[in-house]
């Protein structure tokens, strides 16, 4: 079984090329973001430390935890940041690994796994090889401010705080241009995907 990470900065059209590979490919995609959720729901692993950190404000109605408002605090008390993360990070890591583990017991050929902080959160030791998606600039603005209703200055401020083209390309192993030309972006993904085959 072969592991591919992706990253890029916000905007960058990651979801399209999970899309394809998984489309395509028959690829098990699986994203940190969406199993950060998994992980917060009544019942599961960070459901009551986040409860235990933020108070029971922060519950819903349905039991839920309230996302939003944890955000908020998060926004408004920095230092929050850091313990939220300290218990969402590795549980989202060990969740991701049981599913990799899984699928290759049952014969999966190519899975993929997508994290905002994949670098980071050093995501690149238990993959095969790491894309980056990159997107000029000015296109993800674009996106951002069409599909998300944000501000020019907002889209500017997220992506200025992600890490740099360089920094991305200097820890990748390979990189899929993706500014708007779908034929040319699915072409470079069949040549990294056969780029993999022969890893």
């Amino acid at each position: 079984m072969k592991t591919i990470g992706i990253t890029g900065g916000v905007g960058a059209g990651k979801s399209t090329v999970l899309a394809y590979l998984e489309e395509k490919y028959n690829a098990f995609v699986i994203q940190a973001d969406e199993v950060g959720h998994i992980v917060m729901a009544p019942g599961q692993e960070c459901y009551q430390p986040v409860i235990d950190l933020f108070g029971k404000d922060v519950i819903k109605n349905d039991k839920t935890i309230d996302r939003k408002r944890v955000s908020d605090v998060v926004f408004e008390q920095p230092d929050f940041l850091s313990c939220l993360n300290g218990i969402i990070h590795p549980a989202v890591k060990r969740y991701i690994l049981k599913s990799l583990e899984e699928q290759k017991k049952e014969g999966r050929k190519l899975c993929v796994v997508e994290a905002a902080l994949f670098l980071e959160e050093h995501y690149q030791e238990f993959c095969d090889e790491v894309w980056y998606i990159h997107t000029d600039e000015e296109i993800r603005i674009q996106r951002l401010m069409k599909n998300r209703g944000y501000t020019r200055e907002k889209s500017l401020g997220i992506i200025g705080n992600q890490a740099s083209e360089d920094y991305f390309r200097a820890h990748t192993d390979f990189v899929v241009e993706n500014n708007g030309n779908v034929e040319k972006t699915w072409k470079q993904i069949d040549e990294g995907v056969r780029r993999n085959e022969t890893l």
